[in-house]
């Protein structure tokens, strides 16, 4: 274990929490579970039988808290940041690099997703308050781990360039997947993002018109054609990001990835790593069999949606030749 000195060891910031018009932090404690659920949510959930979380308070602090506590940690080095357009491998990535020692992989965690949508803080503080919060994330609890990874939320892609800000040498990852099989998968079970104003239209750049008399289903896709416009403009401005194609495999999609930041995993951490493709991406006790969902109908419009994702394909095509 390393950090042992320190004040907030094992300890993480998980949710900002407003009152009285100010901002604090909610925290809770690791233990010595290591973060390995698909979801950063699940790994809260374990959390919370632990004696130091069961008790009837929370433990909160002040966002000026997190920073300074961050200074004074032994943190590892975030490798790459992942986007992608929900229900496209994502999660079966970040398990793959969760099966390796070395590697903290967090997946959408709210935190960092409350820090980008926030309008309480300037862009100056989001930077300082964020790399605060990757710094506990990547806190070295363990000997062997080396890398840190952060799988975002969908829509956090139309924060790129601010990221990009903040993280200028780090690589970025843009995973994207054949359009018809995203929304077959939510049509299906809905992700929070496809129903209408649980997150603000804003959010993905909409304006009231163009979801004006939609439905529930086409206003996925238009969620959709957002996302992969976003990518597209990002990768067009971008000199280290990496498109990453589902329909070319996932083996390629974790190979390609690992190839890209630049990671040398022993043949053994790669191997393990691998095998992790064999079972469900949210339930390892699973053999995965492929999709239930591939055949049912879709009444939809995926026109517009097509054309972008043909482009897509067409950077994916150049990257791989270049």
């Amino acid at each position: 274990m390393e950090n042992s000195q320190h004040l907030m060891q094992n300890w993480i910031p998980v949710k900002l929490i407003e009152k009285d018009n100010e901002i604090y932090v909610e925290w809770i404690y690791l233990s010595d579970f290591k973060i390995v659920e698909p979801f950063f949510d699940e790994t809260i959930a374990k959390c919370k039988s632990h004696l130091y979380n069961s008790k009837p308070f929370r433990v909160l602090s002040t966002v000026e808290n997190v920073i300074d506590w961050s200074k004074e940690l032994v943190s590892v080095k975030l490798k790459s940041l992942v986007f992608h357009v929900s229900r496209c491998g994502s999660t079966m990535l970040s398990q793959c690099l969760a099966a390796s020692n070395e590697n903290i992989m967090i997946s959408e965690a709210p935190i960092i997703d409350q820090i980008l949508r926030s309008e309480f803080f300037s862009a100056e503080k989001k930077a300082v308050l964020l790399k605060a919060v990757l710094g506990f994330f990547g806190q070295k609890r363990f000997s062997e781990e080396k890398n840190l990874i952060i799988k975002l939320d969908a829509w956090n892609i139309f924060e790129a360039n601010s990221l990009r800000s903040i993280f200028p040498d780090i690589p970025f990852a843009l995973l994207y997947r054949n359009p018809g099989e995203v929304l077959r998968s939510h049509q299906k079970m809905k992700g929070m993002h496809m129903v209408p104003n649980l997150i603000p239209p804003s959010v993905f750049g909409m304006s009231v018109k163009e979801i004006q008399d939609k439905s529930v289903q086409q206003y996925g896709v238009l969620v959709l054609e957002k996302y992969f416009q976003a990518f597209l403009d990002f990768y067009e401005t971008d000199k280290n990001v990496i498109m990453l194609n589902y329909n070319e495999g996932m083996r390629n999609v974790v190979e390609q990835f690992i190839s890209f930041i630049k990671i040398n995993y022993s043949d053994a951490a790669l191997n393990k790593m691998l095998e992790r493709l064999k079972t469900h991406s949210k339930n390892e006790t699973i053999v995965f069999t492929g999709d239930s969902y591939k055949d049912d109908a879709l009444d939809i419009n995926l026109e517009e949606a097509n054309v972008l994702h043909q482009k897509l394909n067409e950077n994916f095509s150049r990257q791989l030749v270049s």
